[in-house]
């Protein structure tokens, strides 16, 4: 009975993992519009919030796997949980500063912390409990990220995006005193938010600390195949492209939403971190109901169908006008929900030995997100027109969809597979 209730109480701490790094990566959306205004930034140099963070994890990859193997599981969470919370308190020495520099040095150590997380809590949930019941388990504890998603773009608005920021001409007509008063008081307003979240990451790590956990190592013999070996294989070659590009258009649409908000839809940013919120909802939702659609429909058929709506909504994003194109953004949130996942499953099926290293391909694909969203800014930049930033996830879903045809007569083996990841 005693270890039943450890496992329980486990199972619930590494689960707030889930929802912890699904709410600091939600917290960009907001971050990047509040940042772009106090330091005056172009959209490129605003997207940079994305790469300090998604840099990390082709980064990071490698050296969590090597931690998760040599210390196991328990001390890789603790090691993650410690960088978090330490990116979160350069946040109060970036704002006192005014560094934009340091508030990226702050998100990259936070994104380290990430890396080893979502390295380690996957597997971690999967050996809490019984292994028939894993698959379930790890879907449940997906779905947190999911309310994350939802939850903190509508807190972000309510503290750190808390009134409407003064536009360019008025910063241009303040006294050199004056403007970089009003500098310190927009960096400082994220000071709060994001010191509190480091003492939660620094309980969480205190209870992990103090509670008895099965410390698991992977005790099974690498094979003598370098760690690219799995590339020999065409769908894990497939999977890393797909996902590379996949990640770069969920990045490119959920972090610059509020941002979309304001210079398209013409809406204050306030009310711009709301529908953030609502886009978070949606992918949340998506991931819910395309789950259910896949006991009907072939994983590869509802790809097909969910990429190619993505891209007619892109479409509508960049040639659209009006709130409208909001909308489309949110719908392209709740149709790519599943990608991710899919991209993942379809990478790692039937590999047998080498599906640790198609694994961290996979993860290592991610800088995708670190990519792509500066080729947006670039884009909005040179063209002055800011939605024609947006054939960059049109292009990635185009990318995502020709994988899907590329797998349209494979099926995934086991459906609780797709579930886990």
């Amino acid at each position: 009975m005693t270890n039943k209730k450890s496992y329980t109480f486990a199972l619930i701490l590494v689960t707030s993992l889930f929802f912890f790094w699904g709410f600091i990566h939600n917290l960009d959306p907001i971050l990047i519009p509040h940042l772009r205004n106090a330091f005056s930034l172009s959209h490129f140099q605003a997207s940079l919030v994305d790469s300090a963070v998604f840099i990390a994890y082709f980064v990071m990859a490698i050296p969590a796997g090597i931690i998760m193997k040599r210390y196991g599981y328990k001390a890789g969470i603790l090691i993650g949980l410690l960088f978090f919370a330490l990116g979160c308190f350069l946040f109060v020495p970036a704002a006192n500063t005014i560094s934009y520099a340091f508030f990226l040095g702050a998100l990259f150590v936070v994104a380290c912390g990430l890396t080893i997380l979502e390295t380690a809590a996957n597997p971690y949930v999967a050996i809490l409990g019984d292994p028939a019941t894993s698959a379930q388990r790890l879907n449940f504890a997906q779905s947190f990220n999911g309310l994350a998603a939802f939850l903190a773009p509508i807190f972000g608005g309510k503290f750190i995006l808390s009134h409407e920021p003064k536009s360019q001409e008025e910063l241009a007509q303040m006294a050199e005193q004056a403007k970089l008063a009003y500098i310190q008081s927009e960096t400082a307003s994220v000071k709060m938010p994001y010191l509190v979240l480091g003492v939660l990451i620094l309980l969480i790590a205190a209870l992990f600390f103090f509670t008895k956990l099965p410390d698991i190592k992977d005790e099974e013999e690498e094979g003598k195949a370098g760690f690219f070996h799995a590339l020999r294989h065409k769908n894990v070659r497939w999977a890393v492209i797909a996902q590379f590009f996949y990640v770069g258009a969920q990045v490119c649409i959920l972090s610059f939403l509020v941002l979309y908000a304001t210079e398209v839809a013409g809406i204050s940013g306030k009310d711009g971190a709301d529908y953030a919120g609502f886009a978070g909802l949606a992918f949340m939702l998506g991931r819910f109901i395309g789950t259910f659609f896949m006991r009907f429909v072939s994983a590869s058929k509802l790809l097909i169908i969910y990429s190619f709506v993505t891209i007619v909504l892109s479409l509508f994003v960049i040639f659209g006008t009006g709130v409208q194109t909001l909308y489309a953004l949110i719908g392209i949130a709740f149709f790519m929900s599943i990608m991710f996942p899919t991209i993942f499953a379809f990478g790692v099926q039937g590999i047998g030995a080498d599906t640790k290293s198609a694994s961290s391909l996979i993860v290592m694909s991610i800088v995708g997100g670190a990519l792509l969203p500066p080729l947006l800014g670039l884009i909005s930049d040179t063209t002055g027109h800011f939605q024609y930033g947006y054939f960059v996830p049109l292009v990635c879903f185009i990318v995502v969809l020709a994988f899907a045809f590329q797998n349209r007569n494979v099926s995934i083996a086991e459906t609780e597979n797709l579930k886990s990841h």
